[in-house]
């Protein structure tokens, strides 16, 4: 297994572990954390895809980031708007 080949495989970990969090509700979805494992597993698999290009999946990646983005950017505001 390469290098690249271990990002993806981590990034993966990261958004199915987040997903069954979700899913068995051991993790509110507003969360940062949520948001940030999230983030980061979408952007080791978009590197490993950097070196083994598949347009699909770098398609669902790039959507998974940018929701990802949008779910941090709110839980941030929400954290600073709290004070």
């Amino acid at each position: 297994m390469e290098f690249h080949d271990i990002l993806g495989t981590t990034g993966v970990g990261f958004i199915v572990v987040m997903y069954v969090m979700l899913q068995t509700e051991r993790i509110d979805p507003k969360r940062m954390a949520f948001s940030i494992f999230n983030a980061v597993g979408s952007i080791l698999i978009l590197i490993s895809l950097a070196y083994e290009f598949n347009f699909s999946a770098v398609l669902i990646e790039g959507v998974w980031l940018i929701v990802s983005v949008y779910g941090l950017w709110r839980a941030w505001r929400k954290h600073h708007a709290a004070g």
